[in-house]
């Protein structure tokens, strides 16, 4: 077995780079650490982290092809983030027109949680502690 430890990072390809750092940044709350545009591939790298943790890699490519479904699509079915208070979480998201699911009731840990989108459709899980 290998001694893993624990996520390094999420890489996400993005269709609109301002948009989704916009998304990232400004209303999820993710700072940029880093942010390089390399010339080569015509491809923004930003790397983002949240309460001072390395997360993401947003990454921008010319003509990406889009998810197939959502969200069984093969390959990344969702990220989730944890948060203290769903209830409040939901309300700045409408703030800020970004829809929500409904709430749902884990039936295992008799937790709520809901679903986002990012700007490409990417299913983001907001789970309460």
């Amino acid at each position: 077995m290998l001694p893993l430890k624990n996520i390094h990072h999420i890489a996400i390809i993005c269709s609109d780079y301002e948009r989704s750092k916009a998304f990232y940044t400004q209303d999820l709350g993710f700072t940029i650490v880093r942010e390089v545009y390399r010339a080569e591939r015509r491809s923004y790298k930003l790397d983002l982290a949240l309460n001072g943790q390395y997360l993401i890699e947003l990454f921008s490519f010319p003509s990406p092809p889009p998810r197939p479904s959502r969200p069984e699509a093969s390959g990344l079915r969702h990220i989730a983030f944890e948060v203290e208070n769903l209830d409040a979480c939901i309300q700045l998201l409408t703030q800020k027109n970004i829809p929500a699911e409904p709430i749902r009731v884990d039936e295992y840990t008799g937790r709520r949680f809901t679903f986002i989108s990012d700007p490409d459709q990417l299913p983001i899980e907001l789970y309460e502690r």
